[in-house]
């Protein structure tokens, strides 16, 4: 059986049409439900509004969070409602918030919201910014209207002093108490002398700045976190505090009475501390031997109750030993031979002593020079001439062998040659002894060194005060051959 289709009522579709085009553009325009929450709100008062109008941008670093929801009165203030997306989630309770134009010349404001320190608690919804925590922007026609003649006239003269100010050379009274650097100068000038520092202080500054970020990642929050504690204990004890001031003054009172130490102490603070620096390296190098020492030595500190246990015998052995009986007769034998040891002593310290030193200043000072000091002639070996001297004791010693593991080295040649050579025997006492003829094979060639004659002697003059001889000097080349050629042997 075929069912009637019930017709809709007429005021049914009255009721949709109304909602459809009443409730629709509403909602379209607000992009809100009615009665319905907005979600995280938070309140801030402003001194000044701005004229900011509902839906502006809320914004955290350049980034969009929310909107202004609405803006109302508060005696002299404006509090200004707005929401924040998750996105721009938390925010604290120190945060700020300012109003900023959008576009130059005024016009758009948005909000421009910090959301705080991390440290800070969050901000339930629906609390409030107070006005301590806002700014709003200046706008053009505050500053033209606070620009009127008579200000604008104040403002010209300033600029005018100013400059005056900055190109005006000192006088002489005037540049007493100023720095020698800057006497003479002008304002201008001076400020310009700052330049010439300024890389350098800029450096120094960015290291500063560099170190205040810590070596650990969130440093320089804890830093800034236990400044806030010490901050708030000063704060809880005023009392102390006032102390603490009044005993710095009287500390920097008496630094000042002492200016000039003080200066001298920072003056030799810098050798000083590269010496500590030094000391300091030392003792740390030093520290883990000395670990491993008193690792060590833990076993031998276990073992001591034992020693001493052992050593009780021993010590029982040594109190007889050192009575008088005992150690009593050779206790008094050293006390009757310590006077003798004390002169001794003093002898040696006014007499031995004095002449080691001399001694010792004769080797450092002239034997041990003249011993470096190289030969040059066509026999030098490039070394110094005190390691010739024991070359040539240990090859007189070798050559004095009749054998070894060589071979002969020396041996006495028996035949003479056709050249007859003489020397003058100033000690001969016979006529055919004055002087003395022999034959060799090959003539001489010279002397060297030539023998000169004794230097005189000076026992007052000591030897430390003496040059150094010269063993390259005249009489080191080759001489006149001694014997000399007589003849040839027919």
């Amino acid at each position: 059986m075929n069912r009637r289709r019930q017709r809709v009522p007429n005021w049914l579709i009255a009721v949709i049409f109304i909602l459809i085009f009443t409730v629709g553009p509403y909602l379209a325009f607000t992009k809100h439900i009615p009665f319905t929450s907005y979600g995280y709100e938070v309140k801030a008062t402003f001194a000044n509004s701005a004229n900011i109008a509902q839906k502006s941008p809320v914004r955290i670093a350049g980034v969009e969070v929310g909107k202004v929801i609405s803006s109302e009165r508060d005696g002299d203030a404006t509090t200004i409602t707005f929401t924040v997306d998750d996105s721009g989630r938390p925010i604290h309770e120190n945060a700020f918030a300012s109003i900023r134009p959008r576009i130059f010349l005024e016009g758009n404001f948005f909000i421009e919201l910090d959301p705080g320190s991390p440290g800070s608690p969050e901000l339930a919804s629906g609390g409030t910014i107070p006005v301590s925590h806002t700014s709003t922007a200046v706008q053009i026609d505050e500053v033209l209207t606070a620009l009127q003649s008579p200000v604008r006239a104040d403002l010209g003269r300033l600029l005018e002093s100013y400059g005056g100010a900055l190109t005006r050379e000192p006088t002489a009274s005037e540049d007493l108490d100023q720095l020698p650097q800057v006497h003479g100068l002008s304002g201008a000038k001076a400020l310009n002398k700052v330049f010439e520092f300024g890389g350098e202080a800029g450096r120094y500054s960015a290291q500063v700045t560099q170190a205040l970020t810590g070596t650990e990642p969130h440093d320089l929050a804890r830093m800034i976190a236990g400044t806030g504690r010490t901050a708030a204990a000063f704060a809880a004890n005023q009392q102390d505090l006032q102390g603490l001031i009044d005993n710095f003054e009287t500390v920097t009172g008496a630094l000042a009475n002492q200016s000039d130490n003080l200066a001298t102490t920072v003056r030799l603070l810098a050798p000083t501390l590269k010496t500590a620096h030094a000391s300091f390296v030392s003792l740390n190098n030093s520290l883990p031997p000395l670990r491993t020492y008193a690792i060590e030595l833990t076993p031998a500190v276990a073992e001591l109750p034992g020693l001493i246990k052992a050593s009780k015998p021993w010590l029982a052995q040594v109190r007889p030993l050192l009575s008088g009986k005992e150690a009593g007769g050779t206790a008094r034998l050293l006390a009757e031979s310590t006077p003798g040891l004390a002169g001794a002593a003093q002898a040696g310290k006014e007499v031995a002593l004095p002449q080691l030193n001399q001694l010792s200043l004769c080797t450092s000072k002239v034997l041990v020079p003249t011993g470096n000091q190289v030969i040059d002639d066509q026999f030098s070996t490039g070394g110094p001439n005190y390691r010739e001297f024991f070359y040539d004791l240990t090859n007189f010693a070798a050559s004095a062998q009749n054998f070894d593991g060589n071979g002969p080295l020396l041996r006495a040649q028996l035949s003479s040659g056709p050249i007859l050579v003489g020397e003058p025997n100033p000690k001969g006492n016979l006529i055919s002894d004055k002087i003395n003829y022999t034959h060799v094979a090959e003539e001489p060639l010279g002397t060297q060194p030539q023998p000169g004659t004794q230097p005189e002697f000076k026992p007052e003059v000591r030897c430390d005060t003496q040059p150094v001889p010269d063993v390259n000097g005249p009489l080191s080349k080759v001489g006149p051959a001694a014997p000399s050629v007589s003849g040839v042997k027919k």
